[in-house]
């Protein structure tokens, strides 16, 4: 009986551990479709950010945001939050902002978990209609 109850505790705390947006998530370069990172969405302040955790390309560890403005101008990649202040509103987060290092350009954006390992990214300016969506994997 204890065993039962502790595996009904184990499935319990990964199911919630698994629903949410935090955690470590697979980004992949839409090019070649492979894992180029891993992108790590913490919490701050009641607030949800990410930051770049790891890059697979060992020639692009020591890569800068030379394309960035302001305070993320020539800042390494590798630790660099991209995604900053969204707040929980009903099953998405929004009202914060998304960085591409690839191109310097910073957008609004809303996150939401469709599926246990799978969140949807949308990046936009002005209104989310004219934009674009990426699919992050979580992270094994």
């Amino acid at each position: 009986m204890r065993k039962l109850l502790t595996l009904a505790t184990l499935l319990f705390a990964f199911t919630i551990n698994a629903q949410d947006i935090f955690g470590k998530w697979n980004s992949t370069n839409e090019e070649t479709g492979e894992v180029d990172s891993i992108i790590e969405i913490y919490k701050k302040d009641n607030k949800a950010y990410a930051k770049v955790v790891k890059i697979m390309d060992p020639a692009r560890q020591n890569s800068v945001c030379t394309a960035c403005e302001g305070e993320n101008k020539n800042k390494k990649i590798l630790g660099l939050d991209i995604l900053t202040g969204l707040e929980k509103d009903d099953d998405e987060w929004s009202g914060g902002e998304i960085l591409d290092p690839r191109n310097g350009k910073v957008y609004k954006c809303y996150i939401k978990l469709v599926k246990d390992n799978k969140l949807k990214i949308r990046g936009f300016i002005g209104v989310s209609l004219f934009g674009k969506t990426k699919y992050w994997e979580r992270a094994q």
